[in-house]
């Protein structure tokens, strides 16, 4: 008789169910916190002092609407600094928890399985997003300088597009699309398993040697990028939108996520009482070391004083990929080392993460816009606009999740449900 399995938990967009442990109460906490971070970033962006100083046009390129929907004339610099803090990291750490849960689900449920599950919980979500949820989220950056505001006319204007806007929706076919090749890896390298099972002992032991390795091959993958693109210059294939420079990279950390969590939950460098663990204060002051680098290479560049192409230049792109790699590693030993119990309110936002990061969008750009006549200090009005976008998606998210289909998109619970029958 096959023994009873331990419940499992359904993890982040892309993420596989697994047993509560420790060290999996640690970073289901972690998801939990970036899209915590995702909401709160989206919801300052219209304060931030580097933004534009009047909305752009919506018909005319380079369309810069996409990247400040809303702009508002409240500005405040701190949201810059939060913002430099998190754009330079947030999505690779996004990307390595997202590969961390792929091969053991691999290994139990074959590639067939696998690619049915995924095709399911990050293709469907993804076209109700992007054909449903971004035309209604973006509907308030038409309306800012529209001479007919109405649905009708912004409908047209939107199907005149060159492009399909994916708004934070281009995760979820890239992450399915990695995904995909790590299910071709499984079935057509059958030396993979045990040669990720090596990779993740030696991470576990030597994390180190994993951080050098992520800054080298970064550093390889970003600089030739860097010079082509600027940061926020997205290339898009019909309804598929990607971030030019940071996409290779992006690759890398799904990878490097699938190696460490090849040796299984809790184990290797995902021991909460491992040398990563351990030492979550070293890496915490690497990464701020290596964020005030990039920061002032990006200060010398932004006043002139330095060309991108100058030795400033390239040492602000080696500070960015020191940051990622070292604040990635940092955020999993600080949860690994003290957010290894479960509480309710953590776990039930973690919970409705997924549906958290796709409703939110809508409620930012409409709380956003809904503020822009009032007038409030731009730290009151981001502190608005995150309370109610973050109550409102996880309201959201939680409805939906009532629903039996609902709650397989969101949370998996058709398969938290069959491992507690099982």
């Amino acid at each position: 008789m096959r023994a009873p399995r331990r419940p499992c938990y359904a993890l982040a967009p892309g993420i596989g169910a697994i047993a509560m442990s420790r060290a999996s109460v640690a970073l289901d906490t972690l998801r939990g916190y970036v899209i915590a971070m995702v909401v709160t970033f989206h919801s300052v962006m219209a304060y931030m002092a580097s933004a534009p100083s009047s909305a752009a046009s919506f018909d005319t390129p380079p369309y810069a609407w996409r990247v400040h929907p809303i702009v508002d004339a409240a500005r405040f610099w701190g949201f810059d600094l939060f913002g430099a803090f998190q754009f330079l990291h947030l999505m690779q750490l996004m990307f390595f928890l997202s590969g961390v849960f792929v091969w053991p689900s691999l290994v139990r449920k074959g590639a067939a399985v696998f690619l049915r599950d995924r095709v399911f919980r990050l293709g469907v979500p993804f076209c109700i997003g992007v054909f449903l949820l971004m035309p209604a989220a973006y509907f308030p950056a038409y309306r800012v300088g529209a001479l007919d505001p109405s649905w009708h006319a912004y409908w047209t204007h939107w199907t005149d597009l060159p492009f399909w806007p994916n708004g934070p929706m281009w995760f979820l076919w890239y992450v399915l699309l990695l995904n995909v090749a790590a299910a071709g890896i499984f079935c057509f390298a059958p030396g993979a398993t045990a040669l990720l099972g090596r990779l993740s002992d030696h991470a576990g032991r030597r994390p180190e040697r994993l951080f050098i390795g992520l800054v080298l091959v970064s550093t390889l993958l970003d600089l030739p990028l860097a010079k082509a693109f600027a940061p926020w210059d997205w290339v898009s294939f019909g309804p598929f939108e990607i971030q030019a420079s940071v996409a290779p990279q992006y690759a890398l950390y799904f990878l490097t996520g699938l190696a460490v969590g090849a040796g299984g939950i809790g184990r290797g460098a995902l021991r909460h009482d491992g040398p990563l663990a351990q030492h979550w204060a070293a890496w915490l002051a690497g990464a701020l070391t290596a964020f005030g680098l990039w920061l002032a290479c990006a200060t010398l560049i932004e006043t002139g004083r330095m060309g991108v192409a100058s030795p400033a230049g390239i040492a602000r792109e080696l500070g960015f990929t020191l940051f990622a790699a070292s604040a990635c590693l940092a955020a999993v030993a600080l949860f690994l080392h003290f957010a290894t119990a479960p509480r309710p309110i953590v776990r039930s936002i973690a919970e409705n993460s997924y549906g958290i990061y796709l409703f939110h969008y809508v409620f930012v750009l409409w709380m956003q816009y809904a503020l822009l006549p009032v007038a409030l200090p731009a730290v009151v009005k981001g502190a608005i606009v995150l309370g109610v976008a973050l109550a409102l998606s996880w309201a959201a998210s939680a409805a939906v999740g009532r629903v039996a289909i609902g709650a397989r998109l969101m949370r998996g619970e058709r398969r938290i449900a069959m491992a507690r029958q099982s």
